[in-house]
């Protein structure tokens, strides 16, 4: 198994693929290339990581997979205060990001589709209103602080059809 991560290119991950959430190797094709390069490979000094990267996106994978908190991560994966730290660092460098648009992108290819998305839906119950807004079209939320606004696009009602069929 080749990575890029570990010294060589050769991955020195001794883990066992054992769990439903775990890459096959074609997922880890295509998201090895996509993954940050470590500091050490950019010549920003450092050493290799302990832990092959594939083993710390399968432990990510995981614990969103199973829902878990970051201290129940099972011993066959990496501890969960290096998956936290590495998963916060690309968060900060916007790595994760880049990555996830560019897995995007490639799946959007290879369904045949346009690299980028030509349109996006926003589809919102509530919205915020501003303090000039009517009341009586505001509506009220128990759980909104930001004061929301009665959403009237996504039924096909505005206050004006309302009045006229009711």
């Amino acid at each position: 198994m080749w990575c890029r991560c570990c010294p060589g290119g050769v991955s020195r991950s001794t883990r066992v693929p054992r769990y439903p959430s775990d890459m096959s190797e074609a997922e880890w094709a295509v998201t090895e290339p996509v993954l940050p390069a470590p500091a050490w490979k950019q010549g920003r000094g450092g050493r290799p990581a302990e832990h092959c990267r594939r083993d710390i996106i399968d432990a990510i994978r995981y614990l969103v997979k199973e829902g878990i908190q970051w201290r129940a991560m099972p011993a066959d994966l990496p501890p969960w205060q290096t998956v936290y730290d590495v998963l916060d660092g690309w968060q900060e460098s916007g790595a994760t990001e880049a990555m996830h648009g560019e897995l995007r992108r490639q799946c959007r290819i290879a369904a045949g589709r346009k690299p980028e998305p030509s349109a996006a839906i926003i589809d919102s119950q509530s919205v915020k209103a501003a303090e000039t807004v009517a009341k009586g079209s505001r509506g009220f939320d128990a759980g909104n602080h930001a004061g929301p606004r009665r959403s009237t696009a996504g039924n096909g009602t505005s206050p004006s059809t309302r009045s006229a069929c009711c």
